[in-house]
């Protein structure tokens, strides 16, 4: 396959692609990971998929890089009978942070047994990616009936146009599979469910007049009170959804408010902003039909209101949800030895989840007891659970797979 294929195409269904069905030669997660966080990929990902696709040439595996920038790369018989894919991305948020290797206690970093690595992406996903090629590469596929695919995005920080474009294709390779592990920071946790994150706009309109007559007017923004009464009850309406076994209830926050030009003036114009965190079975049209209807009940008469979404080019990633007892859930489990709960961000896995059972699994965490780890300044993962999650999904693969 070439690296770099302007077609866009996946590679043939009828060829085995990648490497042999035999374990490469033993590849070194830690190693990778130094020099994956010493190459920014806050602005320019170029130079970091060109380390993955190098990488993966290195231990036999020949990727594809699709259209939209997603590297791709599968091991075993196209007719295997059990399909899992591996996805993470390779972008990271901004600033970067430069890479270091810490003995743990320094500089306000955690005490634990071992070695650290910080920098921008070392948990948020180059840890998890790291730990991801090891098992992708180890794993013995010699039986013929598994096959495993990577598949890693270029933009989950901003849009998710890659993975959102990879899953909605129709010759997708990921779309037959059996399982889906998506690496996030999760401290060695098996996530089977996070909320959704939708965002719009309540625009709120009415008339101009002086303010020294405002019943001349109709005043746009005090019909904010009836708007945030709204907001604030929700999800207590009859129709609401209930909730979740795993995720609690779906949160619906105002964030921004706009209104008014001039201080003596009735203002005829007000917006906000709204933050929503769904909950299965909730979809986005599901919210944006029910928060309408309960506004247009709840503003005065003469008041306009309008609910829009924010303009993005991919859908919102919503609310997902794995039966916590199936086997991807059980077998990671049991490898990891952590937890089996939710994720608390929204990430790919809302794409994959559509299409197969999908979990949330890595290296690394959110945030410790000093505060915020993934997308701080102090972002870091532990050396020895970058190693143990590589050999959690080895064992989980193996198992799977066999």
């Amino acid at each position: 396959m070439s690296r770099d294929d302007p077609s866009g195409t996946a590679p043939a269904e009828s060829e085995s692609t990648g490497s042999a069905d035999t374990p490469s030669p033993a590849f070194d997660p830690v190693s990778f990971l130094e020099t994956a966080v010493q190459h920014p990929s806050h602005e320019d990902i170029g130079p970091m998929r060109e380390l993955l696709c190098e990488t993966l040439e290195a231990n036999g595996v020949d990727p594809h890089v699709d259209e939209h920038g997603n590297v791709l790369a599968t091991r075993g018989q196209v007719d295997a009978d059990t399909h899992v894919v591996l996805n993470t991305h390779i972008d990271t948020v901004s600033p970067h942070v430069p890479f270091e290797r810490e003995i743990d206690g320094s500089d306000g970093y955690p005490e634990t047994d071992g070695e650290i690595i910080c920098g921008r992406g070392s948990c948020d996903a180059k840890g998890p990616l790291a730990a991801m090629l090891a098992a992708f590469f180890a794993v013995d596929l010699s039986s013929g009936a598994g096959r495993v695919t990577l598949a890693i995005t270029p933009d989950e920080e901003v849009l998710s146009i890659g993975a959102y474009e990879l899953v909605s294709s129709a010759n997708s390779p990921t779309r037959d599979a059996d399982a889906v592990i998506v690496g996030e920071p999760t401290d060695l946790d098996v996530c089977t469910a996070a909320k959704g994150r939708f965002q719009g706009t309540i625009h709120l309109t009415g008339a101009n007049a002086h303010a020294a007559e405002p019943e001349t007017g109709i005043n746009a923004v005090a019909a904010l009170e009836p708007v945030l009464e709204t907001i604030r009850t929700f999800d207590e309406r009859d129709d609401a959804p209930p909730t979740h076994p795993q995720l609690g209830g779906a949160t619906l926050t105002p964030t921004v408010v706009s209104g008014g030009e001039a201080t003596n003036q009735v203002p005829a114009d007000c917006a906000l902003t709204v933050d929503r965190r769904s909950v299965p079975p909730e979809t986005a049209e599901d919210f944006h039909a029910a928060l309408t209807d309960q506004l247009e009940a709840a503003v005065p008469t003469g008041v306009g209101v309008e609910f829009h979404f924010t303009d993005r080019p991919t859908p919102f990633l919503e609310a997902w949800d794995t039966d916590p007892d199936a086997r991807i859930v059980d077998v990671l489990a049991d490898a990891a030895g952590g937890n089996v709960r939710p994720f608390s961000a929204a990430t790919e896995a809302s794409y994959f989840a559509q299409d197969a059972p999908t979990v949330v699994f890595g290296p690394g965490v959110l945030a410790d007891e000093n505060g915020a780890v993934a997308h701080a300044p102090r972002e870091y993962v532990r050396v020895e659970a970058v190693r143990e999650a590589a050999r959690a999904l080895e064992e989980t693969l193996q198992t799977v797979l066999e």
